[in-house]
């Protein structure tokens, strides 16, 4: 995979669709973007009166004038977010090109959006293997497309149920996971980390067709990515229509599980051009949106 030819699309993307950061108050370093309390930038919040030990050069002439009172302008905090991308690194979001290059597009348009918010990042590699614990990639090597690859899964792989409380997720930020959530965890346990410590929080999961209709013969050896134990399996309509209903209600559940907690949720097609896809799902939702949004 053309990993620094995927970037560069993925630069260009984000100066036309971004990450929901401009809305919200969110709590981080110094930065330009509004924060949840008060500091010095020029977004006029409220006044309060005059304490002892105040910086004079806050001080409301205008109204102390009209009231014998000095009283204090208070302007916005500006902060850097705090975002903590996520990315799932299992087998099954590699398991087709197409759909590996847009788990690949995913990433770097997180990554490139929240840095051209200003965005305080944290990326955490996030593996499936059952001793492999979430891995944070240093900003640096992600821009140097310089990835840790994936350890082998020598048993049961591990549940996002399991995984995600690993995660060192930061107070306040928003958390961003980027995963095809083929996982058995149920999804109102595996999204319960997602929203704590007063952070807010994106699920993108990308979808391959051959996932959502599978073009199966009548008789097939499956092969589960995670752990390649293999087993025959005879396929007829009944197993067919078990499997879209099964796949259905998993992804359905998600969607219920992530409204009750405020998460934003949105499935993207793995297949046609990145920027078309994102005005699908991912822009109806307000997982993202559009410069001029």
């Amino acid at each position: 995979m053309n990993l620094p030819a995927i970037h560069a699309r993925m630069r260009h993307a984000a100066t036309v669709a971004r990450l929901p950061l401009a809305r919200g108050r969110w709590s981080g370093p110094a930065g330009g973007v509004a924060g949840r309390g008060t500091g010095s930038s020029i977004d006029f919040q409220d006044q309060r009166p005059y304490v002892a030990g105040d910086d004079p050069r806050h001080i409301n002439w205008t109204a102390s004038a009209r009231t014998g009172f000095h009283t204090m302008k208070l302007y916005h905090e500006e902060v850097s977010p705090r975002v903590d991308l996520v990315v799932d690194m299992s087998a099954s979001m590699f398991i087709a090109p197409a759909k590996a290059e847009r788990t690949w597009e995913l990433a770097y348009f997180c990554v490139e959006s929240g840095i051209r918010q200003g965005g305080h990042l944290r990326i955490i590699r996030l593996g499936r293997s059952a001793g492999e614990a979430p891995a944070e990639v240093p900003l640096a090597a992600v821009l140097a497309h310089d990835w840790p690859t994936a350890e082998p899964v020598t048993a049961a792989p591990q549940l996002l149920a399991d995984h995600l409380p690993r995660v060192p997720w930061r107070p306040g930020s928003l958390r961003i996971l980027v995963s095809d959530l083929l996982d058995p965890s149920p999804p109102d346990a595996a999204s319960t980390h997602l929203a704590a410590r007063g952070g807010r929080a994106l699920v993108i999961a990308p979808a391959a067709r051959e996932e959502r209709d599978p073009d199966w013969p009548d008789a097939v050896e499956f092969e589960d990515c995670e752990s390649a134990a293999r087993r025959r399996q005879i396929v007829d309509e009944h197993v067919r229509s078990r499997y879209a209903a099964a796949y259905r209600r998993h992804f359905a559940l998600w969607r219920e599980a992530a409204l009750r907690r405020g998460i934003g949720f949105a499935r993207i097609d793995a297949e046609g051009e990145f920027l078309a896809a994102l005005r699908g799902d991912p822009l109806a939702s307000g997982v993202v949106e559009t410069m001029g949004g």
